[in-house]
């Protein structure tokens, strides 16, 4: 008797025990019923001596190698959650062994590195392989987008959208911000993939960026910044406007605004915690989440769900892997600006004129 779908389990692997991996793993044990968590992986010691205690009742063999991982016997999936200079090397490893892919944003912090990911993966079209770009399952940024396809503001013109994080005073961000790209690469990439989502078919036609250091001064040797502006402005009259930023007092702000020729669509202009509002003689306050978890930690689990399903009933995966090229290109380009102060500009094409930097 064949088992039935809800006896259908798909067996993943969690490469990267540091935050997101381990709040990837509560989530694929706790909220998807068809996946089953069967391996994880990390070259941390103390993450390793935590992961051996923390999932011994579940079954989980821990690794300390991603090459003997993927080697599980059994394994139909990886979630690849490590650090950004090794997405791509990891997705095109399980790729080749034959394993579907969820790879968290950005894809290399090298642009051909993630040509060469896309190129590989539309080889192997029998797996699923997708990049996670989050916000794109978040209920709320999911309505604005139903709105504006219904013509709720008219033709969007110009997008305003920030991820500014709570200040870091424990070390833990300057030493992930040399490996991950970058504050235009790795902080904006998520807005700069909603100008996309909610633009359309858009080009870049030129960008530029500023930056500054307000409380991280060794990203200075990384020539990096903790507060930085970048605007895209796009073929056909379009512009976004970026701001990130890594410390921000108050907790995790996040938010959009999409402006329309008939009106605006406004997404978590004011964070909050919940819908407490406490009012004293000092005035009227409510808390904010004090990280991104708290505020997507549903979409995560959207996410997670929607990606498991095209496994299991091999249909196309929610998000193309395509759609990170051009946000890492853009993220790139802005990167550049911020570096060497001139704005890059880019053909109908989407081609980068000047020359530019290789990684673009």
């Amino acid at each position: 008797m064949a088992p039935s779908k809800q006896d259908v389990k798909i067996s993943i692997a969690v490469a990267g025990l540091g935050r997101m991996g381990k709040r990837h793993v509560r989530t694929l044990l706790n909220r998807v019923s068809e996946a089953q968590v069967v391996a994880v992986c990390s070259t941390e010691q103390s993450e390793l001596e935590w992961a051996r205690n923390e999932y011994k009742d579940w079954g989980i063999q821990v690794y300390d190698s991603y090459d003997q991982m993927i080697q599980h016997s059994g394994l139909q999936a990886v979630w690849v959650s490590t650090s950004t200079d090794v997405h791509a090397s990891q997705t095109i490893a399980a790729i080749e062994k034959g394993l579907n892919v969820l790879c968290e944003k950005p894809l290399s912090t090298d642009m051909e590195e993630a040509k060469r990911v896309v190129e590989i993966a539309n080889k192997n079209t029998h797996l699923k392989v997708m990049a996670g770009f989050s916000r794109r399952f978040d209920a709320s940024y999911r309505n604005a987008k139903a709105q504006i396809t219904e013509d709720a503001i008219g033709e969007p013109f110009v997008i305003r959208s920030q991820t500014c994080d709570l200040i870091d005073n424990t070390g833990f961000f300057v030493r992930y911000a040399a490996k991950n790209g970058g504050m235009f690469v790795d902080c904006c990439i998520h807005d700069i993939d909603l100008s996309l989502y909610y633009f359309g078919d858009v080009i870049p036609k030129a960008v530029w960026a500023v930056g500054t250091i307000a409380h991280h001064p060794e990203l200075k040797d990384l020539n990096d910044v903790d507060n930085g502006v970048g605007v895209v402005e796009y073929w056909g009259g379009k512009i976004a406007y970026f701001y990130c930023s890594r410390t921000q007092a108050h907790g995790h702000d996040v938010c959009t605004e999409v402006v329309g020729t008939k009106g605006k669509i406004m997404v978590n202009l004011v964070p909050r915690l919940d819908n407490v509002t406490v009012a004293q003689k000092i005035g009227v306050s409510h808390k904010v989440q004090p990280e991104y978890w708290e505020r997507f930690e549903d979409a995560f689990a959207t996410e997670a769900n929607e990606f498991i399903a095209s496994i299991v009933n091999n249909t196309p995966v929610p998000l193309k892997l395509e759609l990170g090229l051009m946000s890492l290109k853009i993220g790139w380009a802005l990167q550049e600006a911020l570096l060497t102060g001139e704005r890059i500009r880019f053909n109908e094409k989407g081609e980068q004129l000047d020359g530019g930097s290789a990684r673009l």
